[in-house]
């Protein structure tokens, strides 16, 4: 149906009508475009627009809409342009020409912001659950795993051993961040532009302020042309989603990594894997493969919207139109990406032994740097010295423990028999109780922390 038409001789070409029509996406807007007018109404009444007789009959056929759209009865016609337009088609089959003084006094341009804004505010608490659904499976392991060490990297080469609770909960953390940004996303979404109508404001005597309480928002919008106009809200949702995605992307990275033959540090669960039609022995993580590439599925989303509105000039054009199906798809995206990730990552298995033998001796050379410097040798000297050492064990393919007591002291009279005893990775992990370490007290007080974030939610 069309809301408009008057000023034309001529019908819409049926290519261009498909093209302007936005009614194949935007239909997932239903339900908030009902609970919109429903309060819409009441406002035109609360204004002396509509009496309270037409209020009653307009919002009793709204609520008939809603119900059709809750047991998914609403039909969509292919003369339907709009989400509104549909729904506005539907109320005139109820109740009538009546339907058409409910938009009296607003326009789809701030029909269409007010809609966005209630689907963002509604679907950002799934989207937190489901996070820190995510969370609990890493801090759980985290708990459940504390006493296993495997070797820590930086630049993908073996750096220091670390708790695999440690490393748990290195993607705890920047989850706790993403949470922190959707909810500040809450706050800066819910301000109404209902009421401001095309661009210049309603002319009719309507509480915004009570408006925008009454759907929800805190209040509304201070000028008509930003609030029709604005899609940062849109565009900041796309970035806070697309880093969550990055987030899970390098944990899947990280995983696909570990559960190779050449770590082995992992073993995937079955259930979370899936085969080669070619080679009957291969278990691939298509699963975090896929948690990987959606992460850049999201960033497309979030470059082309950027795009769309750089160059937009005052109020509402209708590039606009063209923000909802990267929020959607991202929405999308990133809850399915956060449900399966929880139940794979939930079983995926350990192989501690694999862990345990690619904690080499090396991995404690900072140790033994700073056993020279508890000697009362200076750091910078101490980093040379055990350097040489490992430069001499590697020529001779030793380990860095291999090197006989005779050979250390060539190298450094400050060498004794003790320096064998800082080579080990519990003595290498323990030692780093600070605040934020990967030593096991420091990890306990880290759980702590993270279990009473997630507590008090």
């Amino acid at each position: 149906m069309k809301m408009w038409g008057g000023r034309f001789s001529e019908g819409t070409d049926p290519v261009a009508w498909s093209f302007n029509a936005s009614i194949k996406f935007d239909q997932r807007l239903a339900p908030q475009d009902v609970r919109g007018s429903i309060a819409w109404a009441k406002a035109l009444e609360d204004a002396n627009v509509l009496s309270s007789a037409e209020c009653q009959k307009i919002q009793a056929g709204l609520e008939i809409i809603q119900s059709e759209i809750e047991d998914e009865s609403f039909e969509i016609l292919e003369t339907d342009e709009d989400i509104h337009s549909a729904v506005e088609r539907r109320l005139g089959e109820i109740i009538g020409p009546l339907a058409g003084k409910l938009h009296t006094g607003r326009s789809r341009n701030d029909q269409v912001a007010t809609d966005l804004r209630l689907w963002l505010l509604d679907n950002l608490l799934q989207l937190d659950q489901k996070i820190m659904n995510l969370m609990v499976v890493l801090l759980d392991r985290a708990e459940r795993e504390i006493d296993v060490i495997l070797p820590g990297f930086t630049h993908l080469q073996h750096a220091q051993p670390v708790s695999i609770a440690h490393w748990w909960l290195s993607y705890f953390w920047p989850l706790a961040r993403d949470r922190e940004r959707f909810a500040g996303l809450a706050e800066r979404t819910a301000v109404l532009p209902l009421g401001s109508a095309a661009l210049a404001g309603t002319p009719y005597p309507v509480d915004r302020f009570a408006l925008a309480e009454k759907l929800g928002f805190s209040q509304p919008c201070q000028n008509s042309i930003d609030g029709v106009s604005d899609r940062d809200f849109v565009a900041e949702f796309l970035f806070s989603a697309c880093l969550t995605g990055i987030h899970l992307s390098r944990l899947c990275e990280a995983v696909i990594l570990y559960a190779s033959a050449e770590f082995g540090f992992f073993i995937l669960p079955e259930r979370f894997a899936t085969g080669s039609s070619i080679m009957p022995q291969k278990l691939n993580p298509d699963v975090f493969e896929l948690g990987r590439a959606k992460a850049g599925t999201m960033l497309g989303y979030l470059t082309g919207m950027l795009a769309v509105l750089k160059g937009l000039p005052s109020a509402y054009d209708k590039d606009l139109q063209e923000d909802k199906i990267p929020l959607f798809s991202s929405f999308d995206i990133l809850s399915s990406t956060l449900s399966v990730l929880k139940g794979a990552l939930k079983d995926l298995k350990l192989d501690s032994s694999r862990m345990s033998i690619a904690v080499s001796p090396e991995l404690m050379a900072t140790d033994l740097a700073d056993y020279l410097v508890d000697k009362g040798v200076p750091f910078r000297e101490a980093h040379r010295i055990v350097g040489e050492a490992a430069r001499f064990a590697a020529e001779r393919k030793h380990r860095l423990d291999e090197i006989g007591l005779e050979d250390l002291k060539t190298i450094s009279p400050n060498f004794d028999e003790s320096a064998r005893a800082v080579l080990r990775s519990e003595y290498s992990v323990n030692r780093r109780n600070t605040y934020g370490g990967t030593g096991i007290e420091a990890l306990k007080e880290q759980i702590k922390t993270a279990r009473r974030l997630i507590r008090s939610e």
